[in-house]
């Protein structure tokens, strides 16, 4: 009987340590895909400012004569 639970209390340790690992890969394998989101997030966001600024004609510069009329 005392065999069969150090058996299986060396199963379960060995078990947990495996699941550890496993949840410590996961969590950097989030993490990575977490910035990997952010960072085509930011590319989404300045393509479609362009979009924007190529459609409207506006490319974002203050002309002359619009700094003179805000005076």
């Amino acid at each position: 009987m005392h065999d069969q639970l150090e058996r299986r209390l060396a199963q379960l340790k060995s078990e947990f340590e495996t699941g550890q690992a496993r949840l410590r890969d996961l969590s950097q394998q989030q993490a990575h895909l977490q910035e990997t989101l952010l960072r085509i997030s930011g590319a989404i966001q300045v393509l479609e400012e362009l979009m924007d600024e190529a459609t409207s004609g506006d490319d974002g510069r203050v002309s002359t004569s619009e700094a003179e009329a805000s005076r």
